[in-house]
């Protein structure tokens, strides 16, 4: 009896899991090949079967949503990470007091997304936010007074794209010159990705914390005897040791980048002209609101796909990595 205690321990923790992970999986799968959507549940299969999926991407919102979560998740990536890599490096060579800054910058990472949506919403805005701060500190004051247009921040009402790579790709492939999806950042995303970083920043330096805990420290005082910098030791032998550290991070950060939504209803909702929307208000908006069950499903089916593009390569070169070291 005791050889079989462990998998009857095991067992409702699977059950629960097949049921109410994997099964709803696959229920969402089959209600996105239905036609199941506002006239009423039917959950026949469309013919053809992938017809709901044409119709997603062929929805110009979505080629919006998915141009959104591209520009998001690169941006926010880049700058989480490096931000986590230098205040970690930082925190790291602190003497005095390192566990009050390790503290500090970790603290945005215990508030909720929508905790920290609503604070910087109400610092973008044009009237309440930074306008006002402005207000406060007299800068506005003085520029009135020298005859000047008061500041006054739009980035949360602007729906336009800057750095447009439209024509430069339509020389290459002649079809998205035509493309009426304008390909490049749109600037009411802009806070949505500093917001973000900001909170999420804590995470990263705390990861490189971890990871600089792992440099040997004579591989650095052998740079150091050599006649290295510290600018030098630090990119050319710290930074390095720290790769696997680093695609960690990326690889958590992505996932979480993936499936974005508090943080982005909290701040802007789908914003002017859709310039914040994502797939996860799509989803929700979709399924929820325009009762349309089968694109709904669909589009989530996709964030899942996305997600376990970044997730399972990682975690299968992890698991062979421990193979290999037994």
């Amino acid at each position: 009896m005791s050889q079989h205690l462990p998998k009857l321990l095991l067992l409702p923790t699977v059950v629960l899991t097949a049921i109410f992970v994997y099964g709803f999986i696959a229920f969402s799968i089959v209600v996105s090949i239905s036609n199941w959507n506002s006239f009423g549940i039917n959950l026949n299969v469309r013919s053809p079967w992938y017809q709901t999926y044409l119709d997603l991407f062929a929805n110009p919102r979505f080629q919006i949503d998915l141009r959104n979560q591209l520009i998001f998740t690169v941006l926010f990536l880049i700058l989480t990470t490096f931000i986590g890599l230098v205040v970690g490096i930082l925190v790291h060579n602190v003497v005095i007091a390192r566990g009050f800054f390790r503290t500090l910058f970790l603290a945005p990472y215990a508030l909720s997304f929508i905790v920290a949506g609503v604070v910087w919403r109400w610092l973008f805005n044009p009237e309440t936010g930074v306008n006002l701060l402005f207000d406060i500190l007299g800068v506005n004051g003085a520029l009135k007074a020298a005859g000047m247009e008061p500041l006054k921040p739009g980035w949360m009402t602007d729906p336009s794209v800057v750095l447009s790579i439209n024509d430069a790709l339509g020389s290459v492939i002649p079809p998205l010159r035509d493309l009426g999806l304008q390909l490049g950042i749109p600037v009411a995303l802009i806070p949505i990705v500093i917001a973000a970083s900001w909170q999420v920043s804590g995470f990263a330096m705390a990861m490189t914390l971890a990871g600089l805990g792992t440099v040997p420290v004579e591989m650095i005082e052998a740079a150091r005897v050599d006649g290295a910098s510290s600018w030098q030791v630090y990119t050319r032998v710290v930074v390095p040791m720290l790769a696997p550290t680093i695609v960690s991070t990326l690889v958590i950060l992505g996932w979480t980048s993936l499936k974005i939504f508090d943080l982005v209803v909290a701040m802007s909702g789908s914003g002017p002209g859709f310039a914040t929307d994502v797939p996860g208000i799509f989803v929700y908006e979709l399924t929820f609101q325009a009762f349309q069950y089968n694109t709904g499903a669909a589009a989530s089916i996709m964030m899942l796909l996305a997600v376990a593009i970044v997730v399972v390569p990682y975690l299968t070169h992890t698991y062979n990595r421990q193979e290999d070291a037994e």
